[in-house]
């Protein structure tokens, strides 16, 4: 006698996804609100990508994070603006001249033998040694910002924190002095998020710029008066011996200043945004401060202030793991969706305080790994450990799909964040 096996269920047939457009447009209120399931269908659908910025330029974005490791590690891709095409100069937000030749002379717009020659004068300012002999005086200036806080909540903690923990500490790494420190405007940050010649907000965007532009002779011309041993006063002294030009000297203070403070104020209120969503391990991370240094790189992992690396360029067509990408056209690394790549990271879009190993891509990786990364991972365990252990019960004061993102093209982060605490110890 012959038992039938009862018949198997019916599987139903996954759905298949949409088909990407082609370009993928990198714009909008939801994608900057939350890239990463965009992100995500496009590392499934393969590992480069055409997208459309809002300035109009096309651009092919890397990533997954092994082509993204190897596109950060490939010398065929070089960083100078000089090797775009025309096509992508046509449209680009870059600067206009002849800020662009005196201001984009610095270490992410070179390449070797030039970059390394002038990535030698600031690598000792941001050794792991010295940012840990400086903690202390990191420490001070982070009470004294929550000092000046609201008795209770609510209060905004870009404004009234986050916006100037990051150049306070950068003053001191770097040697700004007080009363220059003082003038400086952070809108001026904002020319890092550069609009294009036909949008409206490009007079304002100019202002900005040349504001800045004088605010860099300033420093210059003090520190040639009040020659000190710190960076900005070796850098100047470079310049005068001949071994940085003049267009590489502002650029590189420009760096400084800019790329060396915005990103971590935004950073800051990633990490926040994360935990607040995330109020379990936000308890935990406050009961256990020993956790901390292997929390912000989980931080870094889930949600980076840089989203996007700059432009990258080929010199010719090339194959980019499997796709065939036009000379001179700009190719960009999505360090997001890198370090969200389940194939590197499990759950990753889980927060893990206890992750590890935790081979995040946030500051890059190559001859362009942020020189400041050890002083910005210094700067968010001070920041976060500060703010939750002396403001109890820190939370959102707004609805969740209330946070304003900035709508800058490379980089996380909100101009905003309202919490509300239960007192200011």
């Amino acid at each position: 006698m012959t038992i039938q096996e009862p018949p198997l269920p019916a599987v139903e047939p996954k759905p298949r996804p949409e088909p990407l457009p082609d370009p993928v447009p990198l714009k909008g209120c939801p994608y900057k609100s939350n890239p990463y399931p965009l992100y995500e269908r496009m590392r499934e659908a393969g590992p480069v990508h055409r997208v459309l910025f809002p300035s109009g330029v096309q651009a092919w974005l890397v990533t997954g994070y092994d082509a993204a490791h190897a596109a950060l590690n490939d010398d065929r891709l070089g960083k100078n603006h000089d090797r775009g095409n025309d096509r992508w100069r046509a449209r680009a937000s870059i600067m206009p001249e002849p800020q662009h030749s005196q201001l984009q002379a610095h270490l992410l717009h070179q390449d070797p033998p030039k970059h390394t020659r002038m990535r030698r004068f600031v690598t000792d300012a941001f050794t792991p040694r010295r940012i840990e002999r400086l903690r202390p005086r990191f420490q001070e200036l982070a009470d004294a910002l929550i000092d000046a806080l609201p008795e209770a909540g609510p209060a905004d903690l870009v404004a009234g924190f986050a916006a100037h923990f990051p150049f306070q500490v950068l003053a001191e790494v770097i040697g700004l002095p007080q009363e220059l420190a003082d003038r400086f405007d952070r809108d001026w940050g904002k020319v890092v998020q550069p609009v294009g010649p036909t949008d409206p907000g490009r007079p304002l965007y100019e202002a900005r710029l040349h504001g800045l532009q004088s605010y860099i002779a300033q420093v210059v011309a003090h520190k040639r008066e009040h020659w000190d041993d710190d960076l900005l006063s070796r850098l100047v002294v470079a310049r005068d011996r001949r071994e940085l030009s003049q267009e590489e000297l502002d650029s590189m203070i420009f760096q400084l200043l800019v790329a060396g403070q915005e990103p971590v104020t935004n950073q800051i209120t990633t990490a926040l945004v994360a935990l607040f969503r995330h109020p379990g391990q936000l308890a935990r991370l406050r009961d256990e401060p020993d956790l901390l240094p292997r929390a912000v790189e989980e931080l870094l992992r889930y949600d980076s202030a840089f989203e996007l690396t700059t432009w990258r360029f080929l010199d010719k067509d090339e194959d980019l793991h499997g796709t065939q990408v036009p000379g001179g056209d700009s190719v960009i690394v999505s360090l997001c969706a890198a370090n969200r790549d389940p194939r590197r990271f499990p759950d990753p879009d889980t927060l893990d305080l206890d992750r590890t190993p935790n081979p995040h891509l946030a500051f890059g990786h190559g001859i362009h790994f942020c020189p400041g990364a050890a002083l910005a991972r210094a700067e968010l365990q001070i920041a976060l450990g500060a703010l939750l252990a002396r403001l109890p019960g820190l939370h959102l004061a707004i609805r969740d799909e209330d946070i304003e993102w900035i709508p800058a093209v490379l980089g996380r982060g909100t101009n905003h964040l309202p919490t509300g605490y239960d007192r200011r110890l």
